[in-house]
């Protein structure tokens, strides 16, 4: 426990401006979508482009990949959730997914997972591949998820997050590490923040 102490801090030591940066954005981009607020977006583009950079220092390719299409979805997120009709009522509002979509959904996760680690373990160096294909495919589809304002995200990214905890760790990133936890609490915070919203939007329709 002493040794693992002294490797947390060490490592907090250690840790990069970008690194510092990516964390205190991204903390505050899962803090926008635990509210259901458009400015997840913006912070979180921030974040992710930071990411992209420290993933491939750190060998962790998946997930240089998985922060590539985070840029990317969170731009598209920003476009989609800012729609509105003409009468200037948002064009999405948090729903559920039904048994189609869970079937879709979990084909997703499987292919993405499957195919994350066959590429991780012929093409790259990855120490790791198994649990950064995970982190990454649970990842891919939780911000799929989000971006559609389905409920169901927040399943995704507690996967996610429990999964990055140690992976991040083990890879020297001791800040980005505190960063999941913080990330897991906030999830699970999420989960019923929409769930509650979610279920007055219903009674008021």
């Amino acid at each position: 426990m002493e040794l693992l102490f002294h490797q947390f801090m060490d490592g907090l030591r250690a840790t990069t401006w970008p690194e510092f940066m990516a964390v205190l954005t991204g903390i505050a981009s899962v803090y926008f979508s635990r509210s259901a607020n458009i400015l997840v977006y913006p912070f979180g583009v921030i974040s992710t482009a930071i990411y992209v950079y420290i993933s491939f220092a750190g060998g962790l390719f998946a997930e240089a990949g998985l922060n590539i299409y985070y840029v990317i979805m969170n731009l598209a997120g920003w476009y989609m959730w800012s729609r509105r009709t003409d009468t200037g009522e948002k064009v999405l509002h948090i729903t559920t997914s039904n048994g189609r979509d869970w079937q879709q959904t979990l084909l997703f996760f499987g292919g993405m997972w499957l195919a994350l680690w066959l590429l991780l373990r012929k093409f790259t160096t990855s120490t790791v591949p198994l649990e950064d294909a995970l982190a990454s495919a649970s990842a891919y589809t939780g911000m799929f998820l989000m971006n559609k304002k389905k409920m169901e995200n927040w399943i995704w990214w507690i996967i996610t997050n429990i999964v990055s905890i140690p992976l991040y760790f083990i890879k020297g990133y001791v800040f980005t590490s505190v960063q999941f936890i913080i990330f897991l609490a906030l999830a699970i915070s999420g989960w019923i923040v929409w769930y509650r919203k979610w279920k007055q939007e219903n009674l008021m329709a």
